[in-house]
């Protein structure tokens, strides 16, 4: 499969999720989300992210903030202030609902993470990259020179992601069990329907671009950015799509998900 053009890709990319923004927001999860961020101490950050973050008192960006859920969670932990930063402005449309009936406040900011404003170097304490980020960047360690450079001295890069050897299975293959694809593939997934976290909706949208990166790719990445890496876990839990629930409990268990911390010198 021909890979295509970085550029060409990331705009691809955000064109699908514009295209499947509307398809989120008539789910019965919206109305649900719509009521639950006015309260307080709303969060719906898993055990595993709250217990990692150390974010109070301290200025916190979210790279990828999708509906901008998590972005407003972050206020529950003690977060001084958050900026969510995402290239789908229609996703950023219902972030910004969310805000406005949280009691809290957040700044959203429509960028691809390729050309974010010089206003938002060297600003944070915090970055966070939650699961479903990673794999839509063509060059990873491009990626990660770019979010090192909203960290401020000292400041941390926290991860939250989907274990790459996920990608290696199809959940709803004829054999889900079955190795499908190479850990070590080098084109991407291609999807041209719209981009939904339950089931398939058989409509046309923008080409999406799903790019595989191993542990390796990763910590290079990162490295390579000048951060230190702290720490490091792998999980058996998933909070991937719900199909990927079948390979949860199984005696021969793969990591499912992984949490890495990096600081900036």
């Amino acid at each position: 499969m021909e890979v295509p053009e970085n550029k060409r890709a990331i705009e691809s990319n955000r064109q699908a999720w514009n295209d499947s923004a509307q398809h989120h927001q008539n789910s019965p999860d919206w109305q649900a989300l719509l009521r639950d961020v006015a309260q307080a101490d709303f969060s719906c950050l898993d055990a595993t992210l709250s217990g990692l973050l150390d974010v109070n008192g301290k200025d916190v960006i979210q790279l990828g903030c999708n509906n901008g859920r998590e972005s407003l969670s972050l206020f529950a932990l003690g977060a001084r202030s958050v900026v969510g930063v995402d290239q789908s402005a229609a996703f950023l449309e219902q972030a910004r609902a969310l805000n406005a009936r949280s009691p809290h406040h957040a700044e959203f900011v429509e960028s691809d993470i390729h050309h974010l404003s010089a206003s938002l170097h060297n600003r944070f304490d915090v970055a966070l990259i939650t699961i479903g980020v990673l794999n839509w960047m063509p060059d990873i360690g491009e990626f990660f020179r770019h979010v090192a450079q909203v960290l401020k001295p000292g400041g941390k890069l926290v991860i939250y992601e989907i274990h790459p050897f996920l990608e290696m299975l199809d959940p709803a293959g004829e054999d889900p069990y079955r190795l499908a694809s190479s850990y070590f593939r080098a084109a991407p997934f291609v999807q041209q329907e719209p981009i939904v976290y339950v089931g398939k909706i058989e409509q046309q949208a923008a080409k999406s671009y799903w790019f595989v990166h191993t542990l390796g790719a990763i910590f290079s990445g990162v490295i390579g950015a000048g951060l230190n890496v702290a720490h490091f876990r792998e999980y058996a839990h998933s909070n991937r799509e719900e199909v990927y629930d079948r390979y949860l409990n199984r005696e021969a268990q793969m990591p499912m998900c992984f949490t890495l911390v990096a600081s900036k010198v």
